[in-house]
């Protein structure tokens, strides 16, 4: 536990900043979810236009450092190759 006033602090900082990144995290992975369940239903132009969404939210998270950027490029690269998979 902490004994400092500053540790004290840094201890709230950092439960503030875990619930902000989860709330992020939890975002773009439920856009992922949104696509994967489009692709497996076989709609190409819904799961289209969900990994134009997802990519955004994707990004959005390498912009607040939550994903680094090779991650997100590699979720996205991802996404798509499955769509392509879709006849």
């Amino acid at each position: 536990m902490a004994n400092t006033k500053s540790a004290k602090t840094k201890v709230r900082v950092i439960e503030r900043k875990t619930a902000i990144n989860k709330a992020v995290r939890n975002r773009y992975r439920t856009y992922i979810k949104k696509t994967e369940l489009d692709i497996v239903s076989g709609l190409k132009s819904e799961a289209q236009a969900s990994v134009k969404m997802a990519e955004a939210e994707i990004m959005g998270a390498v912009a607040k450092g939550i994903l680094h950027k090779n991650t997100a490029a590699r979720k996205v690269s991802r996404l798509v190759k499955k769509i392509k998979a879709i006849n």
